[in-house]
């Protein structure tokens, strides 16, 4: 399908050439939203998680579709892990056009003398070496196929805004994504990979669930927003098809001359903020 072509396939006089997908973080919210719209587009999808029953789950709804879905069952945190993972899709699949690299988590949002190393390191770990070993063992495989498309998953916290009371971990790893974007854009374009990363503001998604906030208070700061804290929907959240339709444009070859671009999918809420 020529909306989700990556760059370096078709574009290259190989219309034929199956495009591939890897989606980290796909068992459930933006991942998951993200392998079902690529997969309804005809892209073969490496669905990745680190929880077995989601993904199969997701990978039989995509089945059933008539679409087709590689279930890779791995923490993005292990290096060998994922490589095994990414080699399982290369030999299923054949190639590796598109990766979204989407896997994180809040973490722990607490004052900084209040949030503990290990706190720290883990929302480090999975959301920044996450992302790390994601690219390390996916890169080369682009490069080998041409070229390809990267979209990294980060927040307006950190980029755009840095109001959240004690998201001071997960804002540093998601402005470091940010940064990754920008210096890998450069680094990979000579190989025709794309980098690009969205933003999401408040999203529907279950990532709240797992968020341990702590004395919010100590680090609140009051101060009175306009009513409705996204302009586009009168304050309700965005959902996570809002967010993978934005991915599925930066993984396609409508957005062939985009790279290095942050792209904030928030209905405006970080311009307040």
């Amino acid at each position: 399908m020529d909306s989700t072509s990556p760059a370096g396939s078709a574009q290259d006089g190989n219309p034929q050439k199956s495009i591939v997908a890897l989606v980290t973080g796909a068992g459930s919210g933006i991942g998951r939203a993200t392998a079902i719209t690529l997969a309804r587009a005809g892209v073969t999808v490496g669905a990745l998680g680190h929880t077995e029953e989601d993904i199969r789950t997701l990978c039989d709804e995509i089945g059933a579709k008539g679409q087709r879905a590689i279930a890779l069952v791995a923490d993005t945190t292990d290096s060998d892990g994922m490589k095994a993972a990414i080699r399982k899709l290369l030999d299923e699949a054949g190639g590796l056009d598109i990766v979204v690299a989407n896997a994180g988590i809040n973490g722990v949002w607490a004052p900084i003398d209040d949030i503990q190393p290990d706190e720290w390191d883990r929302t480090i770990a999975v959301n920044l070496k996450g992302t790390y070993l994601t690219l390390h063992h996916a890169v080369p495989h682009l490069k080998t196929g041409g070229g390809g498309s990267i979209v990294l998953v980060s927040s307006i916290n950190g980029t755009r805004t840095f109001t959240s009371p004690g998201a001071t971990a997960y804002s540093a790893t998601k402005a470091a994504q940010a940064a990754m974007t920008k210096q890998l854009a450069l680094e990979l374009g000579k190989h025709r990979i794309r980098v690009n990363a969205v933003c999401p503001g408040k999203i529907d998604t279950e990532i709240q669930d797992n968020t341990e906030n702590r004395h919010a208070e100590e680090t609140l700061i009051p101060v009175e927003w306009p009513e409705g804290d996204i302009p586009v929907t009168g304050g309700k959240a965005g959902t996570s098809q809002d967010v993978a339709d934005v991915i599925a444009f930066l993984s396609s070859d409508a957005s062939r001359h985009v790279t290095g671009s942050l792209v904030f999918v928030d209905g405006g809420q970080s311009l307040l903020r």
